[in-house]
Order: C-alpha cells, then sequence, then structure tokens
C-alpha cells in the first residue's frame, strides 16, 4: 500500500478523453478519408473511391472502446474525429510503468519482511551477524564469526557432527587471518610466510563439546591466538548458541610452521614473528592440557582393527596433504559400533605426529580403556592409533571420552564386539 500510494504521487494518471463524434457529408467513400479500416487516422490515397491504406496501427478507443476493421464502417454519416494534439496525448500509455514499479516495490517489501528484522536490545547489535561473514572484536584481540547448521551437517541423531563443529573452527581461523590483513597466497599463510614457502601445520587439537547444536541452530564461533613456546602458537576458539549464549563447545590447539619443499619442521622467522605477535592474547588456554601417558597400541593391544583406509582427492587440502578434520573421521572408523550408536563423543585430544598423503594406505586401531568400571560409572574412554597399513609410522594418535546419550544398555564391558577388517 504505502509502495503503491507513493509511486502514484510520482506518476499521476489523467484520466481518458472521450474522443468526439461529428457528422461529415458523404458516404463510405467520405466520412473515412481520414481513417483507416480499425479507425487510426493514417495517411491514405484515393483512386475511384479506393482508398489504399499506409500505415498499420493498433486499434484505437472511441469512448473507451476498441473498434476493429468493421467498426469503421458505418451507414450512417457519423465517424470519429481526433482530439487535438497536445503534448498529454502524445505522452506514452504510464499505467504499465505504474505497474512494473509498484510491483518492484511489493517484492522489495516482501523480502524484507523475509528477513524477520525484530528489534534488538542496544547489546544484542554487536552479535549480529546477519550473513556469516565474521568480523574483529574485542580490540581487535577476537574474531567472530556465526554459523547455521544445515541438514547436510548432522547425522543420525539429528545433531551436529564432530567434523562440522570442527569444520567451523578451521574456517574462522582462516577467516580471521583473512580479517586481519595477514592472508598471503597460502592456505593461512602470511606474506612473509609465504616469501618462504611456509605454511601452519597443526599438531595438537583438543575439543570438549558440552551439547551439539542441532539442524537450524545458529552457532556463534570466537577464535583468537596465543604465543606457545618459542617456535609454537595456540590458537583457542569458544563455540556458543547464538540465542542463549550458552557455552557449547571448547577447543584448543598447537601450530607449527613447516616448509612447503622440504616438508620439514620450521622456526618462526623474526619477520614473521613481527607480523603476528601484534595479535597474540596473554591469556590461558580454554582447555587444560591433555598430557596423560597412554600405553602403546597396535594389533595386539587393539580392541578393534579397520585396515586400508585411503583418502580420497577431495581430502586433500591446497598443502597437498589430508586435512585434519579427515582423521576424526578415519579414528572413529574403529570405534566399537555399540559406542558409536548409544554414546555421543564428549571430547576428543589428537596429537598429529606426521603428514598423510594421497598415496598413503592407513590402519584405525582402538582399545577401549578403564575396563567394566568406565562402562558402568556411565562412560566410555577410548584410546586411538591411526598409523600407514604394514606397520609404517603413526600418523595420528587420539583420545576420546564418550558419555551415554540414551539410557545405558551395557552393563559388561564383554558385550562389546571384537571387529577387524
Amino acid at each position: 500500500m504505502v509502495a503503491t500510494a507513493a509511486t502514484a504521487s510520482l506518476f499521476p494518471v489523467s484520466s481518458p478523453q472521450p474522443d468526439s463524434v461529428a457528422k461529415n457529408p458523404g458516404k463510405h467513400g467520405g466520412c473515412l478519408g481520414n481513417v483507416d479500416v480499425r479507425g487510426i487516422k493514417s495517411k491514405s490515397t484515393s483512386s475511384n473511391g479506393l482508398q489504399v491504406k499506409t500505415n498499420a496501427q493498433a486499434p484505437a478507443k472511441v469512448n473507451g472502446t476498441r473498434i476493429g476493421v468493421m467498426d469503421g464502417l458505418k451507414t450512417d454519416d457519423i465517424s470519429t474525429s481526433s482530439a487535438p494534439r497536445t503534448f498529454i496525448n502524445q505522452l506514452p500509455d504510464w499505467s504499465m510503468l505504474l505497474a512494473a514499479i509498484t510491483t518492484i516495490f511489493l517484492a522489495a517489501e516482501k523480502q524484507w519482511m523475509m528477513l524477520d528484522w525484530k528489534t534488538k536490545r542496544p547489546d544484542m547489535l554487536v552479535d549480529l551477524d546477519p550473513f556469516g561473514f565474521g568480523r574483529i572484536v574485542e580490540d581487535g584481540f577476537v574474531f567472530r564469526q556465526n554459523f547455521s547448521i544445515r541438514s547436510y551437517e548432522i547425522g543420525a541423531d539429528r545433531t551436529a557432527s564432530v567434523e562440522t563443529l570442527m569444520n567451523h573452527l578451521q574456517e574462522t581461523a582462516l577467516n580471521h587471518v583473512k580479517n586481519a590483513g595477514l592472508l598471503g597466497d597460502g592456505f593461512g599463510s602470511t606474506p612473509e610466510m609465504c616469501k618462504r614457502n611456509l605454511f601452519w601445520a597443526v599438531t595438537k587439537m583438543q575439543v570438549l563439546v558440552d551439547r551439539y547444536p542441532t539442524w537450524g541452530d545458529v552457532v556463534q564461533v570466537d577464535t583468537w591466538v596465543a604465543a606457545s613456546g618459542k617456535n609454537c602458537m595456540r590458537r583457542d576458539w569458544l563455540i556458543r548458541d547464538c540465542k542463549t549464549g550458552e557455552i557449547l563447545t571448547r577447543a584448543s590447539s598447537n601450530w607449527v610452521m613447516m616448509n612447503k619443499v622440504t616438508r620439514r619442521l620450521s622456526k618462526i622467522p623474526d619477520e614473521v614473528r613481527t607480523e603476528i605477535e601484534q595479535y597474540f592474547v596473554d591469556t590461558p588456554p580454554v582447555i587444560d592440557d591433555d598430557s596423560i601417558k597412554l600405553p602403546k597400541l597396535d594389533e595386539n593391544t587393539a580392541d578393534h582393527v579397520r585396515s586400508g583406509l585411503t583418502p580420497k582427492w577431495s581430502d586433500l587440502d591446497v598443502n597437498q596433504h589430508v586435512n585434519n578434520v579427515k582423521y576424526v573421521g578415519w579414528i572413529l572408523e574403529s570405534a566399537p559400533q555399540p559406542v558409536v550408536e548409544n554414546y555421543e563423543l564428549a571430547s576428543i585430544t589428537l596429537e598429529y605426529r606426521r603428514e598423510c598423503m594421497k598415496d598413503s594406505v592407513l590402519q584405525s586401531l582402538t582399545a577401549l580403556l578403564g575396563g567394566e568400571g568406565a562402562v558402568d560409572s556411565g562412560g566410555v574412554d577410548c584410546q586411538h592409533l591411526l598409523r600407514l597399513e604394514g606397520g609404517g609410522g603413526e600418523i595420528v594418535k587420539g583420545r576420546t571420552k564418550w558419555r551415554p546419550k540414551f539410557v545405558n544398555r551395557f552393563k559388561n564391558i564383554n558385550q562389546f564386539p571384537s571387529e577387524s577388517g
């Protein structure tokens, strides 16, 4: 209604003027000397009383009614006469333009209403990130980005998977570097790192999940960096429910530099340190470091083994090695099926030992920790190892903690069948 009224005020439409009707002497040949067979004034030539029409026009209106070919031929002496030629009469029909503009205004108004811009408190406006691009907050030290949980990011439990959450962590880390103006040509590498063929490689990742978001939830991810030793960097994350502010997930990681050509670890050059240290936050990690020593895990001590795992081309990132999030899925390949079905992953710790390339063939091993008492207490602890098949080198070592998601159906550790592949 508002759009229509505003448009009408800009483009007034005048009422149509009725055509005048006058009598002319003569019959068929004389009364239609300036009107073609459709009642339109046009040039014509006469030959023995016959008129030749030289201009094709659309049917005109007489007293608001369109006249056709035969309407112009009358047996009486009445014919139409054109209204005086004025500036208004020569203007095009504005009704079509008015209808088009009105349609555009109404469509734009509908789209705006679909965004559902509800009134928010002033303290909530700073957290508004409707398009999910992210931005720098907290005096330039924290990067914040919102994510909507998509239908293809949830699993059989109707909640987001741990791989989805870890992908959000990785995305915010890269966008943090980009928004800070430090993104070079590499995958999260700064300009000085690109000059020296260096890139970041994660050595340890700890993720603690208090609650998994579900389809349609919007989560807010905050991330920041801090120094960790002489040649390491620490990155932390907090994932919150965007509506309630509840902390859903906490994560902490350690990163080192690797040379893209030699594939060896590198010290942090002074030029690179100058680039990044201005963004370091002097805060403790959001998760206490998990430094528990675990027994050696091999085929003899593992309860479940899955062999023949090979990376696909889509598993590689721009650094030409398997992306660190992919390891989570491979580790869980050897987790006992009863645990996966009846427990949910509460925490995971991964220690990355070496790169996994596209031609690698891997073996996933899992051992249950704590024995029968761990299951009776309402949780399951597991130890994991991802290694090259045939007794090759270790790729990733891991530990997971699981909590019941339904009523505990298992009273004895012996109910978990042993698997091998």
